[in-house]
């Protein structure tokens, strides 16, 4: 029989190094945590609400149509046709739909296609953190290296000098979430001008993750950085159907570049997963002609389940930095005495019924975040009152 040693062995022998420091995503675990323990999922970013009515049906109505084979690989004709007419309406963006649009699986496929096509191993990708998990992970598996730079509580702001310290000769791309996630940090015209002239000083690219792009509260407002002078070419925005339309089982996002980035980014998307589902794809192009007033009620509904949550987690002693856009509210916990976030989070899924996520799954030093959790709001209102009531009893379950 072999020894102990001898297997572990033989098992990593079959593990590659760019995997073997990977853990699975905390979000992911702490909805299972929630369903096991029956507690309030405020943890993972996906609406308990319905769908728009009509977005659904557009969509058995591709199924009944037999929209039900292959699209084009890079996405559907009447989606990418759809996507070039919003931006260009929302943005002033003209986009080549036949050229610079690609439709993939969600955000997340848009994501690690875009640095797949884009760096060699040795590249340097400069992300800010606290960041979605994700982006790490995607970096390492390129065979990349991130550069981090932190973002200050409570307004979350960059120090230029770091910044500027972060970037070098080797640096490909900085990764920009805005609205970001897990902040709600939108960031404004004067630090995405200072994020644009460094990729210009340095030839890098911004591949941007706009996914929360309709959710800003407080007069902010969100601008693609594509949109800034000289940034035209040098983008990658990826973007979604998952959060404005809450949709997020669907995996309907997109991606757009220049022609040239486009073309490699097609390449990636093609052997990692051929193409989006054709009848959500089909229902996505009516989605994306909802006019003005569907945006105004999206945001306007989001400011008052962020107004909600907002007293219930002061109420309940967390310390907390209201976010200026997407639906995530970051909380400092250092008062509770707990030594670390997780597990702090496993006390309050198992004694009080709401799951979260530990902040430290955010940073690249886990230590970072030792004192920090998210909270997501992006729920019925009843949720987050529901919420609201288990959080009321954290005191006691802490006598």
């Amino acid at each position: 029989m072999a020894s102990p040693q001898t297997t572990q062995a033989a098992r990593d022998r079959f593990r590659s190094q760019r995997t073997r420091h990977f853990s699975e995503s905390v979000i992911r675990e702490m909805t299972r945590l929630a369903i096991h323990h029956g507690a309030v999922n405020l943890a993972q970013g996906f609406p308990d609400f319905s769908a728009p009515e009509d977005l659904k049906q557009a969509a058995r109505e591709a199924i009944t149509q037999d929209f039900n084979q292959y699209a084009i690989t890079w996405g559907a004709k009447s989606l990418r046709n759809a996507i070039a007419a919003r931006y260009r309406r929302i943005y002033g963006l003209e986009l080549d739909p036949e050229t610079e649009i690609t439709v993939c699986c969600g955000s997340t496929e848009g994501m690690i296609d875009s640095l797949t096509a884009v760096t060699n191993p040795g590249d340097e990708i400069v992300i800010f953190e606290p960041f979605y998990e994700n982006y790490g992970p995607d970096t390492k598996l390129c065979g990349a290296v991130p550069r981090f730079v932190r973002l200050h509580p409570p307004d979350w702001s960059y120090d230029p000098d770091e910044l500027r310290r972060a970037f070098s000769p080797r640096t490909k791309a900085i990764i920009l979430n805005s609205p970001n996630n897990p902040t709600g940090k939108v960031f404004s015209r004067e630090e995405l001008e200072m994020i644009a002239a460094l990729c210009q000083e340095f030839d890098a690219l911004a591949i941007t993750d706009e996914i929360y792009e309709h959710i800003t509260y407080d007069g902010a407002q969100h601008i693609p950085i594509m949109t800034l002078d000289g940034m035209r070419n040098r983008t990658v925005l990826v973007n979604s159907m998952s959060k404005t339309f809450a949709v997020t089982g669907w995996r309907v996002g997109w991606v757009i570049a220049a022609p040239d980035l486009s073309d490699s980014i097609r390449k990636v998307h093609d052997f990692v997963t051929v193409g989006a589902a054709a009848p959500l794809q089909e229902a996505s192009a009516i989605a994306l002609t909802f006019d003005d007033d569907y945006y105004q009620h999206l945001g306007e509904e989001y400011t008052r389940r962020r107004d909600l949550i907002l007293p219930i987690l002061e109420s309940a002693g967390f310390r907390s930095f209201p976010p200026r856009g997407a639906y995530y509210v970051i909380t400092d916990i250092s008062g509770f005495g707990f030594a670390d976030d997780v597990s702090f989070v496993r006390h309050l899924v198992e004694s009080v019924g709401v799951a979260a996520v530990p902040g430290s799954s955010f940073y690249h030093h886990p230590s970072h975040g030792r004192q920090q959790i998210r909270f997501c709001f992006c729920k019925k209102y009843e949720t987050l009152r529901k919420a609201g009531e288990k959080l009321s009893t954290l005191s006691r379950s802490l006598c």
